[in-house]
């Protein structure tokens, strides 16, 4: 029972939001992201620069990879608070058989992209063409990018950024025509912060969440049954936060909602005092077949939660 004493709604945070997160992405975004994705993460600047509890989230769990790319981002002549509305952060399989992942950032605003391509000119950086698209160095580490229209541009390894703008010309299968992500955005794709996960990223998600918990009879029979996640944040009163993870079976979300309600239970008995604030504060349920997760809390009862022992080893 090691790995269950773990969980809190820290971990679910973490677990769930490997990376960063935001509002309704326009269709050219949606077409360049791959057919294959295991999760997309989206986050709104504009409702988020307004919150520290969110910029405090950002900063604490926003993984190396992910701050990579970021940081890759402002220095391409961008000013990530003022020039991007939102960014969305891509997880994806080369094929439905693949293991590995790639990652491919997409940025939207209001871009000076005359300005920015004359920074570059400056600098002497010169683009390769893949089709009509111009493709920019950003780094010397292989991180490069591509304005696909004045308000959207694509960025991340160069491997990653080809294989998003094939699928965004047509010449493989993007997100658009994958049901099930297309399905699970609907709920979520308004919030401050959200993500979607298909059925491995919502398997490998639960997996991070239970531990060893994970191991038990009943779990392994219920983990091939989950089926995708999605998950929304918001900060405009407070923080709320909301999971609901779809199995289409109501005995597996009975199953994984009993299995995380004994885990919260045996958190509490050594949780500090932010910690059992948050515990009290989330509650799980299943209905048909599906188990949702709902945690609220004020911004400085948040901000006690992400300076608590338990965070910092959950994020370390």
């Amino acid at each position: 029972m090691k790995a269950v004493i773990k969980f809190s709604i820290a971990s679910l945070l973490l677990a769930a939001a490997t990376a960063v997160p935001a509002a309704q992405l326009s269709t050219d975004s949606r077409a360049a992201i791959p057919h294959d994705v295991q999760q997309l993460v989206v986050v709104d600047y504009r409702a988020m620069e307004n919150s520290t509890a969110a910029m405090g989230l950002r900063d604490r769990v926003m993984p190396p990879e992910l701050k990579q790319l970021d940081a890759a981002l402002q220095k391409s002549g961008l000013n990530e608070n003022h020039d991007v509305d939102q960014l969305a952060f891509a997880l994806f399989r080369a094929s439905a058989s693949s293991d590995s992942l790639d990652t491919v950032g997409i940025a939207e605003g209001e871009f000076s992209v005359p300005e920015v391509l004359a920074n570059f000119r400056k600098q002497k950086i010169k683009p390769t063409m893949l089709r009509s698209n111009s493709i920019y160095p950003m780094t010397k580490s292989g991180m490069v990018l591509c304005f696909v229209d004045p308000s959207t541009m694509v960025f991340g390894q160069k491997d990653a950024v080809v294989k998003a703008l094939d699928a965004r010309d047509g010449l493989t299968q993007n997100m658009l025509t994958n049901s099930t992500m297309m399905n699970a955005m609907q709920s979520v794709d308004s919030a401050s912060l959200w993500s979607i996960l298909d059925d491995k990223g919502t398997q490998t998600m639960m997996k991070q969440l239970l531990g060893e918990a994970g191991s038990v009879a009943n779990y392994d029979s219920v983990q091939k049954r989950l089926q995708a996640c999605w998950y929304a944040m918001s900060f405009q009163n407070g923080v709320t936060f909301d999971l609901t993870i779809s199995t289409g079976d109501p005995f597996a979300a009975a199953t994984v909602s009993s299995l995380l309600s004994a885990a919260m239970l045996v958190r509490k008995m050594s949780s500090s005092d932010a910690e059992k604030l948050a515990l009290n504060a989330t509650s799980i349920t299943s209905n048909t077949g599906d188990l949702t997760i709902h945690f609220a809390s004020s911004n400085a009862e948040f901000s006690s939660l992400l300076q608590s022992p338990l965070f910092k080893t959950m994020v370390r």
